[in-house]
């Protein structure tokens, strides 16, 4: 039995119909066991994910995921133990980060095709954010505080990108937000301590994103070599940039070679702790919940199971 979590919302308002009109006639096609589960507002995916774990009388869960890398995050948050679930992905995100990093067809047929036919169970790594009171946030694709948060946190309650989505245009919205957002940012300090060694100040932090995958935010490769199943998270850290010379900079973090450019530095953890001296936003797959100031980043090998491309 497939358990099929639906966000209707996703691919600017398609993903209902995306589901009527392609996946669901495949799945009756197949002869395939399947029970759908659709999502109103956010917080529902991880309300039913942890509902579809706690009553499951076999394992692993068989989950699928038609969504963006949002909808994804949703899910770990739901899951007690993501171990014992295998996920499918069919990405009908806006970045759809984790899809491009794993080759998952964006085609919706396509990629039930790999989760039902042709794909493989791959373990992957799976991040955590501890906050000082405890809470945790976990992550597949990447997490970060400062700017990129920023982004997502303007653009998650902007009412213009209803608008934009309704006409295909939503990707409108982050580029006049990112412009916004960059020449509104503060000089904030940072400061990272990787895997309990000596602290690393960083000057007037824009942002600090730890990564399991190579790509963030629609396609911006801050992690060229990361490798999603070592146990290892790929940092890229930006401060003590000019914002014009920060404009020149980030474009060209879509070919990864941003590291070229002095202030923008890649390390690599299986832990870092990050503070700052104001709170930041923080952002898990962009999904973004609070400010912090200090946040613990770890990474959880074999913390995933998903159907990726057989190698």
């Amino acid at each position: 039995m497939y358990h099929i979590l639906i966000n209707p919302a996703s691919r600017s308002g398609r993903g209902h119909k995306i589901w009527k009109e392609q996946v669901e006639p495949a799945l009756r096609r197949g002869n395939i066991p399947y029970r759908p589960y659709f999502s109103a507002k956010p917080g529902d995916v991880t309300r039913l994910a942890e509902e579809i774990a706690r009553s499951a009388d076999t394992l692993p869960i068989h989950l699928i995921v038609l969504g963006g890398d949002g909808t994804m995050n949703e899910v770990l948050q739901g899951l007690p133990d993501t171990s014992r679930a295998i996920l499918g992905y069919i990405p009908t995100g806006s970045s759809n980060d984790l899809a491009r990093a794993l080759h998952i067809p964006t085609d919706p047929t396509k990629a039930l095709d790999l989760i039902l036919h042709t794909g493989c169970p791959t373990s992957l790594d799976m991040g955590t954010v501890t906050y000082p009171d405890g809470s945790v946030r976990h992550f597949c694709v990447s997490c970060g505080i400062g700017y990129d948060a920023a982004v997502c946190e303007e653009v998650l309650r902007s009412r213009m990108k209803k608008v934009l989505n309704r006409l295909g245009l939503g990707k409108l919205i982050y580029l006049g937000v990112a412009l916004k957002q960059l020449f509104a940012a503060r000089s904030i300090s940072g400061r990272l301590t990787l895997d309990g060694e000596a602290p690393i100040d960083i000057g007037n932090m824009l942002f600090t994103c730890c990564m399991n995958h190579r790509f963030e935010g629609g396609g911006f490769m801050f992690a060229p070599a990361a490798n999603p199943a070592d146990g290892i998270l790929d940092l890229c850290s930006v401060g003590d940039l000019s914002k014009l010379l920060i404009l020149f900079a980030l474009p060209t973090a879509f070919r990864g070679k941003h590291y070229r450019f002095q202030g923008v530095n890649p390390y690599r953890a299986r832990s870092v702790l990050i503070e700052t001296g104001s709170p930041m936003w923080v952002h898990t797959d962009g999904e973004v919940v609070r400010k912090a100031s200090r946040i613990q980043v770890s990474c959880r090998q074999h913390g995933i199971w998903l159907i990726t491309p057989t190698p």
